[in-house]
């Protein structure tokens, strides 16, 4: 696997613009969730959420792959609004793949019969089901594991699982919920080139939240910061941790990348 970049991407050959946010406001109750967020993230970008707990960065999945809709505004994929589409549509047709936090598999089937499972659900063809099956378990080098039920498996291996299903129907755009999250150091290393590799391989543009900042700064292109429902900063990762915005809000002063 690749080392985590020693290059951000600066610029785009072609900046198209694959996940646009306009003028998104969310309540629940008398609370206010998000309040006119405006952003973009771009084809082939890794793109990072950071913030605190209950700032809106799980609800702004949510927004996108249609499990709640907002208030207010204009979600748009691939130029397109979606905001009134539901899930499946937004899946099947703008291929948008999604890593939850917890869970994500069967826990009491096989590695291999949990994507054997989810091709059958998401993969006509069953040659080729059975190729992009083969494919995976080879790429995310889980060969030895193929027996394993999902209850047994370690957490990395549980996340190389999950991302393995997400990619069964060959996304667009991946989100990775809090995907660093409990996992050790080498772990967590091992995601990062699995992400990067993603980006330079496939050209997914990505998305992740998460808490870890650093671990996240590491390897995304552009991160923007969420603090009492508003996007305060948005950056490169060098740019952002010298923001006056992001350290008051999140960072703090002594916070540094390395």
């Amino acid at each position: 696997m690749a080392i985590i970049k020693k290059f951000r991407i600066k610029s785009f050959k072609n900046i198209n613009s694959i996940i646009e946010f306009e003028n998104i406001s969310l309540s629940y109750g008398n609370r206010q969730i998000l309040e006119n967020i405006n952003f973009k993230i771009n084809e082939g970008q890794i793109f990072g959420m950071l913030g605190p707990n209950g700032v809106g960065k799980s609800t702004i999945f949510n927004l996108i792959t249609g499990l709640i809709n907002p208030g207010n505004g204009k979600i748009k994929i691939a130029g397109e609004d979606v905001t009134k589409y539901p899930v499946y549509l937004r899946t099947k047709k703008f291929k948008v793949g999604y890593v939850p936090q917890y869970g994500g598999f069967f826990n009491d089937l096989t590695l291999y019969d949990n994507l054997k499972a989810i091709s059958e659900i998401v993969i006509d063809d069953k040659n080729y089901r059975i190729e992009r099956v083969n494919y995976l378990i080879s790429k995310f080098e889980l060969d030895n594991l193929k027996d394993i039920k999902g209850k047994f498996l370690s957490g990395g291996q549980k996340k190389k699982l999950v991302i393995a299903l997400s990619l069964l129907s060959e996304p667009k755009v991946l989100l990775l919920d809090e995907c660093f999250a409990a996992l050790d150091v080498l772990t967590i290393k091992m995601l990062q080139e699995i992400i990067v590799n993603l980006q330079n391989e496939n050209r997914i543009t990505i998305c992740i939240c998460d808490h870890q900042a650093r671990d996240l700064l590491a390897c995304v292109d552009v991160a923007m910061i969420l603090s009492n429902g508003k996007i305060i900063a948005q950056d490169t990762p060098s740019n952002l941790v010298k923001n006056i915005n992001a350290k008051n809000a999140y960072f703090g002063d002594n916070f540094k990348i390395n």
